[in-house]
């Protein structure tokens, strides 16, 4: 079953359409890459998602778990290579310091976050750092 429709608009530019929620991303090449960067890259969109799904599983994790899950931000940094072009390293800053975690529940839930599955697919395929505050 399909989850979305990609249509090129030129210009090295994307829509992307999330087929049960009519919910559209554009995405642009990137600078460095012959484009304008007016958007998130396809790259980008791989680095941002494993952030988001680290957030996710957290929170699914927290609520299996009783555990209050208030606060979570997180930058990117998404390192290429050449030859041939491709995401090197995605170093994730995660900072969950406005949760009120013991030291075992914190260790717990990014425990919880890395095992989540884009972090999985990237595994072993791009080296992972991860940072937390």
């Amino acid at each position: 079953m399909a989850i979305a429709r990609i249509t090129y608009l030129g210009n090295l530019r994307t829509s992307c359409e999330h087929l049960a929620s009519g919910t559209k991303i554009l995405t642009d090449a990137p600078v460095d890459n012959h484009g304008k960067g007016e958007a998130f890259s396809p790259t980008d969109l791989v680095a941002t998602s494993l952030a988001s799904c680290m957030m996710t599983i957290m929170g699914i994790y927290c609520a299996e778990h009783g555990i209050s899950f208030e606060s979570c931000e997180a930058s990117i940094e998404k390192h290429m290579a050449s030859g041939p072009r491709r995401i090197e390293r995605i170093v994730v800053h995660m900072d969950l310091s406005g949760n009120q975690w013991d030291d075992h529940t914190r260790k717990k839930v990014i425990m919880a976050g890395r095992a989540c599955p884009v972090a999985k697919t990237l595994e072993g395929n791009v080296e992972l750092e991860f940072n937390y505050i």
